[in-house]
């Protein structure tokens, strides 16, 4: 504490030991010792008006000609504002700094105590092993959200931000001189050269690097947290961008992914992660044999229940009633992992379950509910296990029962293998969801009172996403009804929609009559599914002709056809809006 106590003893403040390193004049020194003085007599935060006229005096306002000098500490670094609403200082004016406290930075206690700021590297030498360099490439890290966080305070010209790329450059410096001396395969620095990536590409996977090793909040997954970790101004910011948006080299490569989530202001936020395979390279590189997470399609082919779905289109490209858009956008919106930590943090939710929830799509066949189910697993970045309810009935009796507990046990043994959260999606699902009968007279009816308990218990203790489809929601048994979170309507499209849903399902690159009329096929009051089946039959009828020319009658004679029989029986998966 030696150079504390000159520092505060000085008549000249110009003559204590650390003067040198302040890089100031007197006068803003002296501010730096009369809060020193006040720090050692236990008073942290001091008002900036009582600091500047307990100095200068506080008549004829005088003191307001120093101001400035205040300004220009905060942004040397040397002292910090203390407030609930922080600026950035270059945007401060002087008279809002009169009202507001300031204290002493760590970086000047730190230079009270040591009397230097300078950084004490050891000699060079090589690495003894990747933790090593590791270390170094993570302190290196750590200097880079220092100055990230100073550029958000003062401007990048502040002599903060030079001491700290001072230490920097050195680190680097240093770090280049020992990869040079270590004859020993360093697997990161090999990596880097194998892969070519550029400066910043780097410092975006020693960030996620760093992320995995110190298991903290993930604060540098985010993407705009990663961009300002390598942009020093607005236009940087805007330019790099590139770097984690889809087609930029590191997600092309397989290096790294991203979670997208709807976050609940409605907007898309993206948390980055370096893939499996190399972390497992970077982390364990002595390992001879890797810890590999199966693939769930590899998986699948070794079973013969589910049908393994990759989701093609997302919420944004199906055509939708407006009340369920709405819905299912707050149903995302619930699902975002931001909203399920906060219940964690209510006690509203147990926190030894992730993201769940259990879903009934409810409506008339052809409205849509298995591409929405599909769409809405690629919004949520999931793929579908999807399972044919139709299939668990079986001509033994008791099979049925214990096909219900293999579709559970079957995906929970995927999901653990894989090392995924698939979307279970039991699509046709109204003999599970049935109302019971109460009087059992048969045997038949007693195995499906059986297997609806069973689908009962496995509902109740199910963790994950599912989504359930069903024509009728009032044919649905109440303790059933009660195990769903979301129930989600439906209904048959209105005009505005049918005439979208014909304009994407018209014929591409086909001749139509001249005067041909979207508007009045539109008044007919069908289903996307029954206009899919429409659209499909004239083609057929159409494409046989000499002259093959779509007439609006061709259509109307469809729709007649459909009117006359029962097409609502046909299943469609759904509708693309483009």
């Amino acid at each position: 504490m030696k150079q504390l106590i000159n520092f505060i003893e000085q008549k000249d403040v110009r003559e204590a030991e650390i003067f040198s390193h302040l890089k100031c004049d007197k006068d803003e020194a002296l501010i730096l010792q009369k809060l020193s003085q006040k720090y050692l007599s236990g008073q942290e935060d001091v008002l900036v008006l009582d600091l500047l006229q307990d100095i200068y005096g506080s008549e004829n306002y005088t003191y307001l000609n120093n101001l400035i000098i205040i300004k220009t500490l905060l942004e040397l670094g040397w002292i910090t504002q203390q407030s609930f609403t922080p600026s950035k200082v270059s945007e401060t004016t002087l008279l809002e700094l009169l009202n507001s406290q300031v204290a002493l930075t760590h970086s000047f206690l730190k230079l009270l105590e040591e009397g230097t700021l300078e950084m004490v590297l050891p000699e060079i030498k090589p690495y003894a092993d990747h933790l090593e360099y590791l270390q170094d490439q993570f302190f290196r890290i750590e200097l880079y959200q220092k100055m990230s966080a100073i550029r958000q305070n003062v401007h990048k010209h502040s002599l903060g931000i030079d001491r700290v790329q001072n230490k920097l450059k050195l680190l680097e410096q240093r770090v280049a001189e020992r990869i040079e001396q270590t004859s020993q395969d360093v697997v990161l620095d090999r990596f880097f050269k194998q892969k070519k990536l550029s400066d910043k590409e780097q410092l975006i996977f020693l960030a996620l690097l760093k992320e995995e090793y110190s298991a903290a909040d993930a604060n540098l997954r985010e993407m705009n947290a990663l961009i300002d970790l390598v942009s020093i101004d607005e236009y940087e910011r805007i330019k790099n961008r590139s770097l984690l948006e889809d087609g930029a080299q590191l997600l092309n490569e397989g290096i790294i992914d991203y979670e997208e989530m709807l976050n609940p202001f409605g907007g898309i936020s993206r948390a980055f992660y370096i893939l499996d395979d190399v972390l497992q390279k970077i982390i364990h590189p002595q390992k001879k044999k890797k810890v590999r997470r199966l693939k769930l399609d590899m998986l699948i082919k070794e079973q013969d229940i589910f049908e393994l779905i990759e989701p093609q289109t997302s919420l944004s490209d199906v055509i939708l009633n407006p009340k369920t858009r709405e819905t299912l956008e707050t149903l995302m919106k619930q699902l975002d992992k931001e909203v399920i930590s906060r219940l964690h943090a209510w006690g509203i939710k147990d926190k030894k379950r992730g993201v769940d929830a259990r879903i009934i799509f409810y409506g008339h066949p052809g409205t849509g509910k298995t591409m929405t189910a599909y769409s809405l697993a690629k919004s949520l970045k999931r793929q579908v296990l999807s399972f044919d309810c139709s299939k668990i009935l079986s001509m033994y009796v008791g099979e049925s029962e214990k096909n219900v507990r293999k579709i559970f046990d079957t995906y929970r043994d995927l999901t653990q293998k894989s090392k995924t959260e698939p979307i279970l999606f039991l699509d046709e699902a109204d003999q599970f969801l049935g109302s019971r009968s109460s009087g059992v007279t048969s045997g038949a009816e007693q195995m499906h009172n059986q297997m609806q308990n069973i689908f009962l218990e496995q509902i109740e203790s199910f963790e994950g996403v599912l989504i359930a489809t069903t024509n009728l929601l009032e044919n649905i048994d109440m303790a059933f009804s009660r195990r769903f979170n979301y129930k989600i309507e439906f209904k048959k499209p209105n005009k505005l929609q049918r005439k979208k849903l014909w304009e994407l399902m018209l014929p591409k690159n086909a001749d139509f009559e001249k005067d041909f009329d979207i508007e009045e096929l539109s008044t007919y009051q069908l289903t996307g599914g029954q206009i899919n089946l429409i659209v499909k039959n004239a083609a057929y009828t159409v494409a046989i002709r000499d002259t093959p020319l779509f007439k609006l009658e061709d259509f109307v004679l469809e729709i007649q056809k459909e009117k006359a029989g029962s097409f609502d029986s046909e299943k469609s998966m759904g509708f693309l809006s483009k």
